[in-house]
């Protein structure tokens, strides 16, 4: 007895574990594979979705009971927040061009005054000059007349 066997209780268990994963995995492929398994499956799927069902309405009686907003509740409340700060910020907006367009307002009655005494002097102006082109065919009609006089 020289050669003595080792007893490794972990390679054992590895070795039953990787026999058993492999029996059980073919059994297992070859009944997900019936048609079975498929119905078995949809009644499960089904039955949990009826599950879910029941709970949420159950869920959303007892907090309408307890006078506790639902989820419904609380996106209706944030759709009309959206809502309101859309308004906000179109009110904001409507502000902002009125502010501009009366600063642009007091800017025009100022350029229009400034166009109105413009105005003023070159109309006084114009009358001057009118006034001395007067005198001047004045003077020269009167020359005119003094010369046709002394002739």
């Amino acid at each position: 007895m020289t050669q003595q066997k080792n007893l490794n209780p972990l390679e054992l268990w590895k070795d039953f574990y990787n026999q058993s994963e492999s029996y059980w995995s073919n059994v297992l492929d070859e009944k997900i594979k019936e048609e079975f398994f498929s119905e078995w499956m949809g009644k499960v799927l089904e039955t949990n979705l009826l599950f879910k069902k029941m709970l949420d309405e159950t869920t959303e009686s007892y907090l309408t009971q307890v006078n506790i907003p639902t989820r419904n509740d609380l996106s209706n409340i944030a759709s009309l927040i959206i809502n309101a700060d859309s308004k906000l910020d179109n009110l904001e907006e409507l502000i902002e061009e009125t502010t501009t367009n009366q600063v642009n307002q007091v800017e025009m009655k100022r350029e229009m005054t400034r166009v109105k005494n413009d105005i003023k002097n070159l109309d006084s102006k114009l009358n001057e000059i009118v006034t001395l082109l007067n005198e001047k065919s004045n003077t020269g009609n009167a020359k005119k007349t003094a010369e046709k006089q002394n002739k």
